[in-house]
This record gives structure tokens, C-alpha cells and sequence, in this order.
């Protein structure tokens, strides 16, 4: 136990040193990519302001939201992505299956997910150190869009959702990966998948936006615990309910638990039947 530990903690340890080696370029590409936020904000002032004018479009709801709870979820929802977002995993797993190079994995007492996940932890804790000052500036701009800061509750449960879209999102992206070991390129299924997250996710417009019968189907994937879910604990309707009520929080966070205990044991299953017939080509 203390040996894993120990292997663990200089697995992070390396990953971040590597993250801060470039880390003018890697703060430049954070802030970066705040410039949609921004774009974001004025496009549901246009779409608000079509059905009103002047102040007005603020009071305007569509589907239960008014311009300020739409800032407000889009802000909350960029949250959730950022904890959630696993760029170039599921490539990189497929890449290193394809040229041969996942045998340093097979030849190694390192496991191979246990690797790449505080690999993508040390990747966050570099990226929210950058971006909390951003983030927080943002936050405060659009502190008006906000009804207020929820009770204690709500907010610890919005920090374990923010926990589970990570671990949802990078469970969801190596399993992904771990299919070359049958497919050796998987850009196709990565396009389709990223394609189906940004519209399930939340990350494009609210899940509850849908029409029936999605937005019901909807609430059955796993992947509404990357960016709507997350969202959601904190926001109220127009109303002044909250848009998940308590006895449904801790039900959905339940939910939420079961899918990466069972997307755990998939990549588990993957990663053991695909080093089986793997023939280490390449590398």
C-alpha cells in the first residue's frame, strides 16, 4: 500500500513538473480559451433580445430560463467541462496501442490507467491554477446573472458532481482508447462520441431544453454528469426552486456513483482482455 502510494505521488509529482516545463504556453492556451465564454454571453443576449427589448429581455423565460439563468448555467456548465474535458486521451491510448509503444506499460510495474489518471490529475491542478484567476474574474463580472450562493449542502454536493465529471470523463474517454486494441484507430469513434457529448453533456444548450422523449432519454446516459448536472445543483428556476430538488440531489448523485463504478470495471475488463490478444506491433 505504501509502495503504490509512493509511486503515485511521484507519478504527480513529474507530471506537474512536466505541465510548469511550458508553462508560458500552457497559461497563454487557458486564457485563450476563455475568449468563447465571452462570445457565448452575447449570442443568448441576442437570442433573449429577439423576444424583448431593453431590460425586457431579461424577464423573457424560454423553457424555464430567463437571460440571467442562461449566463449564469453556461458559466456553471464551462465549470464542469473544464473538470470534465480530457483532451488527446483516448488518442493517446490508441496511439501508443497502434505504434507499440503501450509495452512500457506491460514490461513495467506501472499500471497503465493508474498512470494516465494522475497524469490528467496533475494536468487540472496545473490548469486551475491558471485559470482560477480568470475564472474568478469572470465569476465576478457576471455576479448579477447569480441568484446568490446556495445552502452548504448544495454546495458541497456541486463540488463531488465537479469530482465526478472528472472521473466520468476520463473513464468514458479511455475506454474509448482501450478499443484499439480491436480497432487500431479510433478517430471515428472519438469524432462520433465528442459529437454526442457536446449536444448530451449540456455543454450546448440545457439537457431540460430538449424535446420529449430525449430529454427524459437523457437522463439515463452518463454523460449529463459532465457539464448539466454540475450546473444544475446551483441554479434555481425563475420561480426561486431549485432546478434539482433534494431528494433528487442525492438520488442523482447515486446515479452518478453507479456509472463509474461501472465504467471503471469496463476499462478494467478492456484494458485485461485487450493486453491478452495484444501482439505488440511497432515501438
Amino acid at each position: 500500500m505504501l509502495a503504490t502510494f509512493r509511486v503515485n505521488w511521484i507519478i504527480l509529482r513529474t507530471c506537474i513538473e512536466e505541465r510548469l516545463v511550458y508553462r508560458a504556453d500552457f497559461a497563454f492556451g487557458t486564457l485563450i480559451r476563455f475568449l468563447p465564454i465571452v462570445t457565448q454571453i452575447f449570442l443568448w443576449g441576442a437570442i433573449f433580445g429577439v423576444y424583448g427589448s431593453g431590460s425586457d429581455a431579461e424577464q423573457v423565460e424560454l423553457n424555464s430560463y430567463t437571460y440571467p439563468n442562461m449566463v449564469a448555467y453556461y458559466l456553471l456548465a464551462m465549470v464542469g467541462r473544464a473538470f470534465s474535458s480530457m483532451p488527446g486521451l483516448a488518442d493517446g491510448i490508441a496511439r501508443d496501442v497502434r505504434e507499440g509503444t503501450i509495452k512500457k506499460y506491460l514490461t513495467q510495474p506501472i499500471d497503465m490507467l493508474g498512470y494516465l489518471f494522475w497524469h490528467r490529475v496533475a494536468h487540472k491542478l496545473v490548469y486551475y491554477i491558471v485559470a482560477t484567476g480568470p475564472f474568478v474574474l469572470v465569476f465576478w463580472l457576471c455576479r448579477d446573472y447569480f441568484d446568490g450562493w446556495p445552502d452548504a449542502t448544495r454546495v458541497a454536493a456541486w463540488v463531488i458532481s465537479l469530482m465526478m465529471a472528472f472521473l466520468v470523463g476520463f473513464l468514458l474517454e479511455s475506454l474509448i482508447g482501450l478499443i484499439a486494441f480491436w480497432f487500431l484507430e479510433v478517430s471515428s469513434l472519438l469524432f462520433i462520441y465528442m459529437m454526442f457529448n457536446f449536444f448530451l453533456s449540456g455543454h450546448m444548450i440545457p439537457l431540460d431544453w430538449l424535446p420529449s422523449p430525449f430529454s427524459e432519454w437523457t437522463q439515463y446516459l452518463p454523460l449529463k454528469y459532465l457539464a448539466y448536472f454540475p450546473a444544475a445543483i446551483m441554479l434555481n428556476r425563475p420561480d426561486g426552486t431549485p432546478r434539482i430538488a433534494d431528494d433528487e440531489l442525492y438520488w442523482e448523485l447515486g446515479i452518478g456513483c453507479l456509472w463509474i463504478i461501472g465504467l471503471l470495471i469496463a476499462n478494467r475488463i478492456a484494458f485485461a482482455r485487450g493486453t491478452r490478444r495484444y501482439s505488440a506491433y511497432g515501438g
